[in-house]
């Protein structure tokens, strides 16, 4: 798969893989609560593929222990091998943005594993998302794009993994 961005973004890519894994999930919250209202929409309506395949994704996420649904979201990030990343991995990448979309949503209404009321982003994570928040609405739906596209396990591009047995 082939990924096009500008150099804005691609530097923007950079930063936010840069940060570490739960300050990736706090940005990717705080870029849900605030710009929610204009970026998040875009992604049910852009889906390729029927909703369900993203809500029955995430119904399984919702259906866990508010420390496994946490955990879970890690697990995407650092590429584990699950056989929920791999199911992950397998999904379109405007599917994902849809998923990601559904667990924000289910963050805010409690069937989600919710954000802590007080938490702070890091210095680095402040300035992205104050650099996102300056972007055009078409470079932020592409960036999110570019974000969410490589987390999980691609199924046909990973060997069988012993500790998982997948």
């Amino acid at each position: 798969m082939t990924y096009t961005t500008s150099n804005t973004a691609s530097a923007q890519l950079n930063a936010f893989q840069s940060l570490d894994v739960d300050q990736q999930l706090a940005l990717f919250w705080f870029i849900y609560t605030e710009m929610g209202k204009s970026i998040t929409p875009a992604a049910p309506g852009a889906s390729t593929v029927s909703p369900t395949i993203a809500e029955g994704l995430f119904n399984q996420v919702k259906d866990l222990p508010h420390d496994e649904q946490l955990q879970l979201q890690r697990d995407l990030i650092t590429h584990k091998n699950t056989l929920i990343s791999r199911e992950y991995g397998a999904i379109g990448d405007t599917t994902k943005l849809l998923f990601w979309y559904l667990l924000a949503q289910g963050m805010e209404n409690g069937t989600v594993s919710p954000m802590p009321e007080d938490y702070k982003l890091s210095q680095e994570a402040d300035a992205l998302f104050t650099q996102i928040k300056g972007l055009e609405f078409n470079e932020q739906i592409t960036l999110f794009r570019n974000i969410v596209a490589p987390m999980g396990v691609d199924p046909n591009n990973v060997e069988h993994d012993s500790e998982t047995g997948l």
